[in-house]
């Protein structure tokens, strides 16, 4: 006899995903209705937050995770972009700091307190300035501290050092740009173009190291970089089918797995896990979430379920792993934000009836602690992320305040005599400027009193005008004030 296995066998084949009660998800929030292809939402293990419509330019509100409910409409929120807020992304090295991106153009990097916003956040910490025309995507450099990407409608992304508000490098391309995504490591960037093509470069000198067609329909596609180095990209055909496709660096216009979905018009966005090398594919409009295994062998991409509900989605977030519930075997949390208002939190849970840590289901995660300076990067430095161990649990590590420096030009002059230092004559100098503050003040002073007092008698003058005003007539009928009137 011969028996067949109809099902693949998977340690996460009966995953299941359950919508949070109501009282645990975020209402009454006024979710932007801008059409550009984000998720609009970004979250961490402290907080999430939200694009939102907003008077007088762009807003996004941060609300603490434990703050569930309903939100007040006066709800402070982070302002400050003179257009609508496009993307967001957190910093993965510190919870306090998001990246935003605008239509204004510049990309903002703000910090956040502890407990929250207590007030309207107004003042962002480093302003990015440099896209010609509108920012429209930002993300964070996996292992490099203070390392931030951005790409604008000026078809131009940047690679900036969040530390000094500096631009490292610059790559241009022939037309808008829809996706970008880093690699394990953060050595090589793949880009995706309305020109159909897919790119790869080498981030700090902008170089282009490959490029090819990839799906061969007109609208969006997206790529992410999966752990072993090949590349997972959806799109479109040529007839408007939904696919994704698996394909290798060397050979990007030669797919090792390409796939058609369906026929919807949505967008698909890949959230990808590189611990347990889960995919999850969802599109703003549609109202599933699909969920693949990706494995070495053939076919390489295998479906295993699919998450359905009666709401479409607005956007959605993904929860980092070290921020997910192990106890109850948690291997993945979105948040789905509904057109009326609604940022639903959705577990994907690996049912257990064991109560023990899952070595199988939570290998070592990304930590929150760089492996690299933003300095070692640029130097040329790469290294893979750091990772922990969520046996456990997750404790924060301490991250110092995110603050900008400039190079000191001083630091690169030659130094001074010992008997003549620097110090000293800085400081003689700031002496003598605020004597002359002093100065100018008691002259100012002086000088307002004097305009009072001849503001005093000149209508003192007037009003005796008034009243002693006389008029003589000349020999030829003219009218005359009298001398001493004049």
């Amino acid at each position: 006899m011969m028996s067949f296995r109809i099902v693949r066998n998977s340690r996460f084949r009966h995953v299941f995903a359950q919508p949070s009660k109501r009282d645990n998800c975020y209402d009454n929030i006024k979710i932007t209705k801008s059409s550009w292809d984000s998720n609009f939402c970004a979250v961490n293990p402290k907080f999430v937050a939200i694009v939102i419509e907003a008077a007088g330019g762009g807003a996004f509100l941060v609300i603490p995770l434990q703050k569930t409910g309903r939100v007040d409409i006066n709800y402070p929120m982070v302002t400050g972009h003179k257009g609508a807020v496009l993307d967001i992304a957190w910093c993965p090295f510190n919870d306090a700091v998001i990246a935003s991106a605008s239509e204004d153009g510049i990309v903002r990097v703000w910090c956040i307190p502890d407990g929250g916003l207590t007030r309207s956040l107004t003042e962002p910490v480093v302003e990015l300035c440099g896209h010609q025309r509108r920012a429209g995507i930002v993300v964070w450099h996996p292992s490099a501290n203070n390392i931030l990407l951005s790409a604008g409608a000026d078809c131009k992304v940047r690679i900036w050092n969040v530390g000094t508000g500096e631009a490292i490098s610059q790559m241009d391309h022939p037309d808008a740009i829809f996706h970008c995504c880093w690699n394990w490591n953060g050595s090589r960037l793949v880009t995706t173009c309305k020109d159909k093509k897919i790119r790869i470069f080498e981030p700090r000198t902008g170089k282009l190291k490959v490029e090819a067609i990839g799906h061969e329909g007109a609208k969006p596609q997206k790529a992410v970089y999966l752990r072993n180095g090949h590349l997972l990209t959806v799109g479109f055909s040529r007839m408007s089918e939904r696919q994704y496709a698996l394909r290798k660096e060397s050979a990007l216009s030669e797919p090792i797995v390409l796939e058609t979905l369906d026929t919807s018009n949505g967008v698909l966005y890949p959230f990808y896990d590189p611990d347990v090398n889960l995919l999850y594919l969802c599109a703003k409009g549609d109202s599933n979430v699909r969920y693949f295994e990706i494995t070495e062998e053939s076919p390489y991409i295998h479906y295993i379920s699919t998450y359905q509900s009666s709401e479409p989605q607005r956007g959605m977030g993904m929860m980092p792993k070290r921020g997910c519930d192990v106890r109850n075997c948690e291997i993945a949390r979105f948040f789905k934000l509904h057109s009326r208002g609604l940022c639903e939190v959705i577990p994907f849970t690996v049912p257990r009836k064991s109560d023990l840590f899952q070595d199988d289901l939570y290998p070592d995660t990304l930590a929150d602690i760089p492996a690299l300076s933003a300095d070692e990067w640029i130097s040329g430095k790469d290294a893979d992320p750091i990772l922990i161990s969520l046996k456990e649990g997750y404790v924060p590590s301490k991250k110092p305040e995110l603050k900008l420096s400039r190079p000191n030009i001083l630091d690169n002059m030659p130094k001074k005599n010992s008997n003549n230092p620097v110090t000293q004559t800085n400081k003689q100098s700031v002496e003598e400027l605020l004597e002359e503050v002093k100065k100018l003040k008691l002259t100012i002073q002086k000088h307002e009193v004097r305009i009072y007092d001849l503001e005093k008698k000149f209508e003192s003058r007037m009003s005796g005008m008034n009243v002693l005003k006389k008029t003589h007539t000349n020999n030829h009928g003219e009218k005359h004030l009298m001398p001493d009137e004049v």
